[in-house]
């Protein structure tokens, strides 16, 4: 039965503790036991952190919302990925400060601290029965879902109140514990926590098939936490956007007076984050090789199956040496995704834009622009995948190959030959957004397809990301590769099918033509060298659909380009052959359902009908790198409705007033 502990098949208990806590963290979780009887053996513990996993770690299903296609999709709204609609990100004026809600919120960080501040004391004292093991490693799962939780507040916020008890519902106590702290303090509290939880969590989860997290798990996370912090502090120094930067809002309160990195100065402060994140990176990477690519797409029952396709939609991942932790469903329990349809289609109207496939090199190590690389060109999807990196070859989809070779006696409805991509449907469940869909995430199996009935497993994390993170770390921190980094590039290299001379293209790499498709390549609003863009590149293409980009491009401040220049999402080239695929094409009325050629001769699904606000371009407001706070948050810890007197504050560029955009 523990098999499948990442199944939410502990609901019976997680209503018990989950239903009642609000944003100010001041109600004791509700239960039909009274809180003093919880928490006294290892099973308890065992069920309350579980119960936990399914609406805070990454998933295809979290918070009990089905995401349209699953992890698959959360890369949309970047230069990556587009679906159905542009997002008001890049529509200065439009993304607007809310009311209420929003990213403020202590839900998840008090029932962690809940747990923590009973648990601890008590096992400390010897008063929990039950396998020590499992309850040191439940300790050690609470205390890595605590450092999660608030890093997803570091990304979304930055500076942010540290709360490690719950608290008493009174107005002064939850009023002095709003007050923010830098966020490289956060950080710091953040990778206390997962120390403690690799300390505490054993090597390999207990359930023995991955589905609950590890020691390995912490500290991928923490590689990734400090990686983040770190060049986050380097491309914004000097800005409102770090501690004692010009204009940094957190100035204004007095609890921040004299504030000191632990490290130092900042250029300390990153230097030990770089250190921190190379160390638990390369503990992760040395310890788990990468999952084998064959090079075999497959067709046909006869052909052979491949295991790096098969990790993504594997009902059982458990055997792939790269998977640290992943989600099981199960359609008896009725624990279920829609992916495996989606995918069998246009990814629920999600696709691939031209600058992520343009990115790909060519399998000889040569960008497509170069003159010696090969490239056989854009006029149909069959010669852009032609001689490319194997990771487009194998995930990019192309009209004529097949999606279904197990077939199913339940009637499925399924797409088992993918045709011409519909761009011009304006269903979701039917219409491809740039013409350009993936098959991560696909089945060939018939029976996942029933609408709402997958159940093929989902990635949380795989060591790969590890061998990512050292490195970008490495050379950020060195200006150069060490020998392990190379041996990690080379391994990843060598698996995706591409020359494994990384030197070969750094020096094809014009960074005017990287330009033109990846945001990736400028920081701060310039371009950066080609070492470090072909390390930016690697991760891109590697992670391609995984749900990391928008925070890469975030801490790397890789939009500040397009504040003054606008970016336009495309996807594959409409107007040359392909054309002939449609019949129905229409464009330059406020009726189009395609663009025209006259703005490109590349199908722009933004820029249709002209009404639409992203219709001349992505835009970018310095202030969008951080999510506003609802204003209902200054007024309840403010006097008298003064939100001056709160000692929130807001984060840089964004008004205390709401409805309002960014100011600058």
């Amino acid at each position: 039965m523990k098999k499948n502990l990442y199944i939410i098949n502990l609901c019976l208990l997680v209503v018990l503790f989950l239903s009642a806590c609000n944003d100010f963290l001041e109600k004791q979780p509700e239960a039909s036991i009274a809180p003093e009887q919880y928490l006294w053996e290892d099973a308890q513990l065992e069920a309350y952190v579980l119960a936990m996993y399914p609406g805070m770690l990454p998933s295809h299903t979290r918070s009990g919302n089905i995401f349209v296609y699953g992890t698959f999709g959360e890369d949309v709204d970047t230069d990556n990925m587009a679906d159905g609609g542009y997002s008001t990100k890049y529509v200065p004026g439009q993304w607007k400060v809310d009311v209420s809600g929003g990213e403020w919120d202590f839900e998840n960080i008090y029932s962690c601290n809940y747990f923590l501040e009973n648990v601890v004391p008590r096992w400390k004292a010897g008063e929990i029965s039950g396998d020590e093991d499992l309850i040191m490693h439940c300790i050690g799962e609470m205390y890595f879902l605590r450092a999660w939780e608030y890093f997803e507040r570091v990304q979304a916020l930055g500076d942010f109140p540290i709360v490690k008890t719950t608290l008493a519902d009174d107005q002064e106590v939850l009023t002095e514990a709003s007050k923010r702290m830098p966020h490289p303090e956060v950080v710091r509290f953040i990778v206390s926590d997962l120390d403690s939880a690799i300390m505490l969590m054993q090597e390999t989860s207990p359930d023995g098939a991955k589905n609950r997290l590890s020691q390995a798990c912490a500290q991928l996370v923490k590689s990734r936490v400090t990686l983040y912090e770190a060049t986050w502090l380097k491309y914004f120094n000097n800005t409102a956007f770090v501690p004692n930067g010009t204009d940094w809002p957190g100035a204004d309160k007095s609890y921040n007076d004299g504030y000191q990195y632990q490290a130092g100065s900042i250029d300390a402060e990153i230097q030990w984050l770089l250190q921190q994140s190379m160390e638990a990176a390369a503990e992760v990477a040395d310890n788990f090789a990468l999952t084998e690519n064959n090079g075999v797409l497959q067709q046909s029952i006869s052909d052979a199956t491949n295991p790096y396709f098969d990790m993504f939609s594997d009902v059982d991942m458990s055997g792939y040496s790269e998977v640290l932790l992943w989600r099981a469903y199960d359609k008896g329990l009725g624990i279920r995704h829609n992916v495996p349809a989606y995918a069998q289609l246009g990814g629920h109207k999600t696709g691939l834009t031209r600058g992520m496939v343009d990115g790909y090199l060519m399998d000889n190590g040569l960008p497509i622009y170069d003159a010696a690389s090969g490239y056989a060109g854009d006029d149909s999807v069959h010669l852009v995948r032609q001689n490319r990196d194997g990771r487009l070859w194998l995930f990019l989809k192309e009209p004529g190959q097949t999606n279904v070779i197990y077939e199913s006696d339940l009637g499925v409805i399924t797409q088992p030959i993918e045709l011409a991509p519909n761009i011009t449907s304006t269903d979701v469940e039917k219409g491809y957004a740039t013409g350009y869909a993936i098959r991560k995430g696909l089945t060939y199996d018939a029976a996942q397809c029933v609408n709402g009935y997958g159940y093929t497993g989902s990635v949380s994390y795989r060591a790969t990301e590890a061998y990512l993170n050292y490195i970008e770390a490495c050379y950020e921190l060195n200006g150069t590769l060490d020998s392990k980094a190379k041996e990690y590039w080379e391994a990843i290299r060598e698996r995706a099918g591409v020359d494994t001379d990384f030197d070969k293209t750094i020096a094809a790499t014009n960074m005017s033509e990287e330009a033109k498709n990846d945001w990736g390549a400028y920081s701060a609003g310039s371009l950066i060298e080609p070492t470090l863009y072909n390390i930016r590149r690697e991760r891109r293409c590697e992670l391609m659909a995984e749900g990391l980009r928008e925070m890469d491009l975030r801490r790397w401040r890789a939009m500040d380009q397009m504040i003054s220049t606008p970016y336009h999402i495309e996807g594959f080239k409409l107007w040359g052959p392909m054309q002939y695929w449609y019949t129905n094409l229409s464009y330059g009325t406020n009726k189009a359902n395609v663009s025209s050629p006259d703005r490109s001769i590349y199908l722009r699904p933004y820029e249709i009908t002209g009404t639409e606000l992203a219709y001349d371009g992505y835009l970018w407001a310095m202030a969008h790198y951080l999510n506003p706070i609802a204003i209902s948050h200054f007024l309840l810890t403010s006097e008298d409705n003064d939100v001056s007197t709160s000692p929130i504050y807001q984060n840089p560029g964004w008004p205390t007033e709401a409805n309002q955009g960014a100011i600058y």
